[in-house]
């Protein structure tokens, strides 16, 4: 019995107790997973060596950095652009209305003052408000680590980036105080509108320096942050003013100021409308910093261009090319318009390049070329004034053939004979062919070169009917010498140009060409475009003051211009489509006249009316009509006793 009983109590050779054997089961498991996280701890300790490694440069990180900016300003002195980076002194926090750290602080790092660089409860907090709503709608960076990665950092969103981020916060912490560090970051940050450091935009937002801020305007540039391009005054008032509410109630929320204290502040507010709306004007700050090199070098200093913009006939243009898109047919009217206004001298007061400049940046009234079509006829005219016809030489509007080509009117219709008055009124065809001819296509395209037109011209027939492509501006330019009596101007933009302490570095002198043609052409032309607005094809401009013009379509209707001037006053309007397409029932004389009325008596109003240079100095004798002019090579030649008869009939 106790033999059997020491048998069945003794295990067998090399048996373990289960206990041991279990124990001995986990230990390989845990083992190697502390092998596996010692391995672990290692690679990231490495790898956190690594990123620390590759940290740039904290001294040349800290070193201010800039490109020059370029100020542009209209003619009043009111800002219209700074291109490059504005920056303005740097400041201190002590030197600010405390309005300025609460306010950012109540939007951007409610626990500033409080947390070591990174804000745990804010990460935990931003991270289960991004759970619920299924997405990204919290970050939970502290402005210390914002300072680091605007100082030391790229914007990109990767791990490394990120480490590096946490890495430099801690030692900012480090290194600088909590006001130290804000200051860094209110001085470091873009705020929109070129503007780098709260310095700079609150002299660009306000015109004044952050030290003299209200409450409210803390509040709007503490706003601005979120999204500098999109939420800053300049360029969208209404979005600031709504974002600077969300500032104030987050102050008063986060008892930094009292509910009745954040009411005083948005009663206390400049309404954004009330500073005038700022025109875009980017078309024409696109056209003047094309041609800033040839004017200066900027290198790396900071320049204020003066232009000739006048801000007022600016606003009045976008608005009213806007307007007048708006009422057209997407379908069958026009998608674009260009505008160019310029006093006589070739000022340029305002230009509109196009309908959005957010949506396209081509500058349609000074880069594309289009047919001008019958607004190309005053410089026909004025050639063959200049070979010796009148306004009272007598054509005959009637079937042409010149080289096998045929000339059409647009009525579809002939009206036998008139005055070269009456047919540039009219816009006749026929006539203006027979003009070109009798003065020589030569000499239409020299009289172009003459008076500013640089595009190509092709010396066709079809030359007198504006069937080569010319600029807006070259066009509108060569109207400025009929309206100032007979002077060549080159347009322009530029006034001069200074550094930032006021330097002059360049100033316009001159006054163009000189005389480019005789005073009584200039008179008689002028005479004969006045006409073309009073009774001819340009009616829809007719305004109260003394005014001339021409309407311009071309072939099919896909482009339509009206140019004209007052006294004071030269501009330009066409209308098309970027793709060519024809437009339906579209002339010069519809919409491009009434934009060009409405446009003119709005830049015009409150001036005193003057008169156009109408009266011819020495008045010339009426000859009659030319037989040559039905004699030139390639024109079909009629019978003798036909002209004979022309000829006594005319006088």
């Amino acid at each position: 019995m106790a033999k059997r009983m020491t048998d069945r109590g003794r295990r067998p050779t090399g048996e373990e107790p289960a206990s041991r054997r279990n124990g001995r089961g986990w230990w390989p498991v845990v083992r190697w997973g502390v092998v596996v996280a010692i391995w672990i701890g290692v690679a990231f300790a490495g790898l956190i060596g690594w990123y620390a490694l590759t940290l740039p440069d904290v001294d040349e990180a800290l070193a201010p950095t800039r490109r020059p900016s370029v100020t542009i300003v209209a003619a009043d002195g009111s800002e219209i652009a700074t291109v490059g980076d504005n920056f303005a002194r740097a400041v201190t926090v002590s030197e600010l209305p405390e309005a300025v750290p609460k306010a950012i602080t109540a939007i951007e790092d409610r626990r500033f003052y409080d947390h070591f660089g990174l804000d745990v409860y804010g990460l935990a907090r931003a991270a289960w408000e991004n759970v619920r709503a299924g997405g990204i709608v919290q970050g939970g960076s502290t402005i210390t680590q914002q300072a680091a990665k605007t100082l030391f950092l790229t914007p990109e969103r990767t791990f490394k980036r990120k480490v590096q981020e946490l890495m430099l916060a801690l030692w900012l912490e480090r290194k600088f105080s909590k006001d130290q560090i804000l200051s860094i970051y209110l001085n470091r940050t873009y705020y929109g509108a070129g503007s780098y450091g709260i310095d700079a935009a609150a002299r660009k937002f306000f015109n004044k320096p952050a030290a003299r801020v209200s409450t409210y305007e803390a509040a709007m540039l503490a706003g601005v942050l979120k999204a500098p391009s999109r939420l800053n005054p300049v360029a969208n008032p209404g979005l600031a003013d709504q974002r600077a509410r969300v500032v104030l109630a987050s102050m008063v929320e986060s008892g930094r100021i009292t509910a009745a204290e954040a009411q005083a502040a948005i009663k206390s507010r400049r309404d954004p409308g009330a500073r005038g709306r700022r025109p875009n004007g980017m078309y024409f700050v696109d056209w003047i910093l094309a041609q800033l090199p040839g004017f200066v070098t900027a290198r790396d200093q900071d320049l204020v261009i003066v232009t000739t913009l006048d801000a007022r006939a600016q606003r009045i243009a976008e608005d009213q090319v806007e307007a007048s898109l708006s009422v057209s047919t997407p379908q069958s009217g026009p998608s674009q318009a260009a505008l160019v206004a310029m006093a006589p001298d070739g000022a340029v007061r305002a230009l509109v390049g196009g309908r959005d400049y957010s949506l396209s940046p081509f500058n349609r009234a000074t880069q594309a070329y289009r047919q001008p079509g019958s607004a190309f006829k005053p410089i026909v005219y004025l050639a063959g004034l200049e070979a010796g016809l009148t306004p009272a030489t007598r054509f005959v509007d009637e079937p042409l053939q010149v080289a096998g080509w045929e000339p059409r009117n647009y009525s579809g219709r002939f009206q036998g004979e008139m005055t070269l008055r009456q047919a540039l009124a009219q816009s006749v065809n026929t006539i203006a062919v027979r003009v070109s001819e009798y003065a020589g296509r030569d000499r239409v395209i020299a009289t172009a070169r003459r008076i500013g037109i640089t595009s190509d011209l092709e010396s066709t027939p079809s030359l007198a009917l504006g069937v080569s492509e010319i600029s807006l501006l070259e066009l509108t330019g060569a109207y400025a010498a009929i309206a100032n009596g007979g002077f060549g101007v080159w347009p322009y933009g530029i006034q001069r140009i200074e550094d930032r302490d006021g330097r002059v570095l360049y100033a316009r002198s001159g006054s163009g060409p000189g005389r480019v043609i005789a005073a009584a052409d200039a008179a008689d032309l002028t005479d004969m475009l006045s006409e073309a607005i009073e009774t001819g094809t340009g009616k829809a401009a007719r305004m109260k003051r003394p005014a001339a013009g021409k309407t311009g379509t071309s072939q099919n209707a896909r482009d339509a211009w009206f140019i004209g001037f007052t006294a004071d006053l030269v501009a330009g309007v066409w209308m098309g489509n970027d793709d060519e397409r024809p437009m339906a029932s579209v002339t010069g004389g519809g919409a491009p006249a009434r934009l060009w009325k409405q446009f003119v008596t709005a830049a015009l109003s409150g001036t005193p009316e003057r008169p156009l240079h109408l009266r011819s100095p020495e008045p010339r004798p009426v000859p009659p009509m030319p037989a040559t002019a039905l004699d030139k090579p390639g024109v079909d030649e009629p019978g003798f006793f036909e002209r004979l008869l022309r000829v006594f009939s005319s006088g």
